[in-house]
This record gives structure tokens, sequence and C-alpha cells, in this order.
């Protein structure tokens, strides 16, 4: 059948009408103008921390007009191509202009669901933990195939990355881990990765071969941000402080540098390790425990505690993706039916598509809760 690029144009321009209409190209605009007022003012940089917000959120504020700005302007470039591919009756060019189309729908599906990321958080830099669950060796080396999956999906993006803590079991992978993606919007979109994952696959521990089920689960909550108010008294916490080590429990570090933190009312434990020396982990450790309690906090006072990620419990029953590489090879998502039958690409960080069909299906899910 001949692709109705009439019909498909129209459709693209219709999607981005609702996109500039959510994004507010001029309040955007009048944002910019401002914050370029203040980075050209010659005492910014007098305060170091004030010029660093500044820069930044002129840069964010630019991406983000681009964006819109630029997705415009492909759907123009694509339209003129069509319409020359037709007037010359060019095959060659209609070609073309169909797999511009494949890329062009996609981008602007992409935007779009950027535009639907209008929670309270989502704008918010991400702190993600794997931890292994049911299911022994295999879970803890699935939950370390997870993390590897997240960073190289931040990779494949050029975000950054911070690996916080890590605790390596005694065979092979993981019992935990916590790092954060420091990227606005990172929160928004990991947010529906939070819950219980489960693999099936021939466990390569296993002398027998036999077919293996094992748990993971992942949380993902908001990086705090300085002018965010969460006081923590000091008899409210409990800090003990231990030797970093690597796998295998080799020492890594020959002070007792790392930092595990107890919120003791709640009972939220943190871990740092990662850092050079005990007062950086112990700072690292306190953004992360406000950024879970301020959290929580929210959560109450929205009366939305099921929501939490915290509450995963990382077994049968409770899981929200699938992911078998035996006896037939297919990942899915058990919210959004969303799957795909190469479980390799998605373990390499090919999660876009679970990410954006869990972004509609959350989207779906609030409007029916209102």
């Amino acid at each position: 059948m001949a692709t109705d690029f009439q019909q498909e144009i129209k459709d693209l321009r219709t999607t981005m009408t609702s996109v500039r209409e959510v994004t507010d190209l001029s309040a955007l605009e009048a944002q910019i103008s401002d914050l370029e007022t203040q980075v050209a003012a010659p005492d910014l940089w007098d305060d170091q921390e004030k010029a660093q917000a500044v820069t930044s959120a002129l840069s964010r504020a630019k991406a983000e007009h681009e964006r819109v700005t630029g997705m415009d302007a492909r759907v123009d470039d694509l339209e003129a191509l069509v319409e020359m591919g037709q007037e010359e009756n060019d095959a060659e060019t209609l070609a073309e202009a169909e797999k511009e189309l494949v890329k062009v729908k996609k981008a602007v599906g992409e935007l779009e669901v950027r535009t639907l990321l209008s929670g309270e958080w989502d704008e918010r830099e991400a702190v993600v933990t794997i931890r292994s669950g049911a299911g022994g060796v295999d879970a803890a080396d699935f939950a370390e195939m997870l993390m590897r999956m997240y960073l190289r999906w931040a990779e494949r993006h050029g975000y950054p990355t911070k690996v916080m803590d890590t605790s390596y079991a005694e065979e092979a992978g993981i019992k935990s881990a916590t790092f954060e993606v420091n990227v606005p919007y990172a929160f928004g979109n990991l947010s529906v990765e939070g819950g219980t994952h489960r693999l099936v696959r021939i466990s390569p521990f296993d002398n027998q071969g036999r077919r293996q089920t094992s748990f993971a689960a992942v949380e993902v909550i908001p990086l705090i941000e300085q002018t965010d108010s969460i006081e923590i008294p000091e008899n409210e916490l409990k800090i003990d402080v231990f030797r970093s080590s690597g796998p295998g429990g080799q020492s890594v570090n020959t002070t007792d540098s790392a930092v595990r933190m107890t919120h003791i009312p709640t009972g939220t434990v943190v871990s740092m390790q990662n850092e050079k020396s005990q007062i950086q982990n112990r700072a690292a450790a306190l953004r992360v425990m406000q950024s879970r309690l301020l959290l929580i906090k929210r959560a109450e006072e929205a009366a939305v505690k099921k929501e939490m990620a915290g509450d995963v419990k990382a077994s049968w029953g409770d899981q929200m993706r699938s992911y078998v590489l035996n006896p037939y090879q297919m990942v899915k998502d058990l919210r959004t039916e969303y799957e795909t039958g190469n479980p390799s690409a998605v373990f390499d960080g090919d999660i876009d598509g679970f990410i954006e069909a869990g972004i509609r299906w959350q989207i779906a899910e609030r409007k029916a809760e209102d």
C-alpha cells in the first residue's frame, strides 16, 4: 500500500501543535531572554554556585526550545521532499521520503512523550537503586545485568551517570547498587522502570543446565535539590562506617571510608562507598537519604504511599517485566503489553520503547484515577 504522505504529515503537524501548546514557546523564549541577561552580568561569577545554576538553566532552556523548533523544521523539510518527489514522479526521492518519515515519526513521538512529563518531580535527576531478589546467585547476576542495562541506556543518550554504591555478591553479580543519572527529566523517564523485574533462562551457574527464574527490584527516586527543605535531626540518624570493598571482598580502600546511614524512625538505609573519603560518602548518603525521605513525606501528604518505589518485593506475583531467554527470546512489560524479541539489545540499553510505553501507560493510569 502506498504511503499517504499527506495524512502522515497532517498527523505530525497535529502532534507538534499539541507539543508547542504544552511547551509554551513564548514563555520559554522569555525565560531564555531573562537568563541571557543574568549571564551577561559582569558580577555573575562572584557567586560561582549561582553562576553555574544560571548557565545550566540557560543551556537546558535553549536545548528545549531547539528540540521543538528543530522538529518543526524537520517536518517542513519532509513535506518539501515529498512534494519534490511527487511533482517529478521520482521513485527514489519518494523512497527517501518514506525512510525520513519513519525517523521523523519516531522523533516526534519521543518529543510528545517528553511533554507528557509534567509531574511534580519529573524534571529532576534520578537516583536508581537495584537489589537482587529471589533466585540466589542468578538473581545477583540479573541485578548486575540490569545495572549495566541502565548505564548503557544513559551512555547511548550521552547522559552522565555516577555510581554511588555497589555491594557485590559472593559468587557473582551484585546484592545491590545505587547510581545517579544526572540529566533533567531522568526521573520522569526512569520512574516507570521502578518495580520487580523477572529473568527466565538456563542458569549459567547450574551444572545440570536447568532453567532458573530469578528476580531483581528497581527503585527510582528524584534527586533532591539544595532548594528543597527536608531537615533530618541528628538524633534520627544512625551512621556506621566500614571499609570499602570490591568483588570478592578485595579491599579497595585501606581506611574506613564507606558510610551506612540509617534513618531510625522509618528504617530507611543508604550506603555509600564509591567516594574517596568518609566525608564525601557521608555527604552523598545524606543527599540520597533526604531524597527518599522527601518523597515519603510528599507521598504521605498526597495519600499515595502505595506508589512509593520502596514497596517492591522482588519475588513471584508482583513482577512488572519479564526477560525470557529460554525456551524463547522475549522481553515483555506486563503493564503496557509492550514487547520485543531481542533481549540482547534490551540488555545493551535499548529500552526507549519500554520507557515511552510506560510513560503513556502511567499518564493513562493517572487520568483514570482523577
